[in-house]
């Protein structure tokens, strides 16, 4: 089988994209050829690539690619987590597609329809820029129909409680694109953007207590990926300021997914998202967000419903995709492990 290894800029490690027609259709015997995957990339050096993204053409004659994405987790080889999604996985999806023929040549204004079989997105990626190993993406999550705000909320409320080294923290728990704990800066004692983006362990550690916290309250895994956990605040100029935990450390930005549920959040009135971006003066529907890793844009379109506001849809623009190699995973054909490993160890 061939592997496409892609990256796309601020995500925290490349993406291995997979033909799967040519893998199990039974989770149980897909995560033993996956556990497999991931015994070479690491045997080879590369077993920081923790994203794998499943890929087909569509059934449905509405889009162009069925994608699954797969996390890989740090507790072993066999460790996985099937309930989210990942944009960045799924751009690296689109590349991989048109360099295998599944898709046509990438060119300026192609628009790439995607259904996510992980939770049911539907996903239009549109081309603005290609080259022969890169290309830029605006990104848009589009609802089949209009999604009342309130049915974002995973416990019901613009923010829950849940109690965290002995003490109450209030989070809150939205899901669009995946599904993410928000926490205010100023509930862990934080003021200044400085002290968000500092490379500080005990707040890492205790973010992870903050999610863990939350998937049990949802009756989720403890150990997995989901919900994300991340912490808002109001910056300068209008923007906000957002720092994501993602697998096994610090997310270097913010997913794709998370600046979707991010502009979601920020339309509903009382979230931690939503009290930032009104101390921030953050106009409705478009949001500056500053991390330590840069800026992104992001804009969110909610029209009047019968009886509350209805999202529409949410555009992510202009994310960076990097070609790193196509490789043959089983068997080597001949390949030498070291010219692998050259490409692989990029973008670690």
């Amino acid at each position: 089988m061939i592997g496409h290894v892609v990256y796309a800029h601020g995500s925290p490690c490349p993406t291995l994209v997979l033909d799967a027609r040519r893998l199990p259709r039974t989770d149980d015997a897909l995560l033993d050829r996956l556990a497999v995957a991931r015994k070479w990339l690491d045997d080879i050096g590369a077993g920081h690539i923790l994203k794998f993204a499943l890929v087909e053409p569509a059934e449905h004659p509405l889009f162009d690619l069925d994608y699954r994405f797969v996390q890989a987790l740090p507790a072993g080889p066999g460790a996985f987590d099937l309930r989210g999604s990942c944009g960045h996985s799924i751009l690296a999806s689109i590349v991989a597609g048109a360099e295998s023929g599944s898709l046509p040549r990438l060119s300026p204004g192609l628009r790439v329809r995607v259904m996510v079989r992980n939770n049911g997105d539907h996903i239009v990626c549109e081309i603005t820029e290609a080259g022969r190993d890169s290309a830029l993406f605006d990104i848009h999550f589009v609802q089949p129909a209009p999604k009342p705000l309130s049915e974002l909320l995973l416990a019901g409320a613009a923010t829950t409680t849940v109690e965290v080294d002995g003490r109450p923290i209030p989070v809150s728990l939205v899901s669009m694109g995946n599904p993410y704990a928000f926490v205010a800066a100023s509930t862990l004692g934080m003021s200044r953007t400085e002290d968000l983006f500092a490379d500080d362990q005990g707040m890492f550690d205790r973010l992870v207590r903050i999610r863990r916290a939350t998937a049990a309250l949802l009756g989720w895994p403890a150990d997995g990926a989901f919900p994300k956990v991340a912490v808002v605040m109001a910056a300068e100029s209008g923007r906000l300021a957002v720092r994501a935990i993602s697998v096994p450390t610090w997310h270097p930005t913010i997913a794709l997914t998370g600046a979707a549920c991010l502009a979601a959040a920020v339309r509903i009135e009382g979230t931690v998202p939503w009290v930032a971006a009104q101390q921030a003066g953050v106009p409705d529907g478009a949001v500056d967000i500053l991390t330590s890793g840069g800026s992104s844009r992001v804009t969110s379109t909610v029209r009047d419903g019968a009886d509350e506001p209805e999202l529409t849809w949410i555009t992510v623009r202009g994310k960076r995709t990097t070609t790193l190699g196509s490789f043959p995973i089983e068997p080597l054909a001949g390949l030498q492990s070291k010219e692998i490993t050259a490409c692989l160890s990029l973008y670690r």
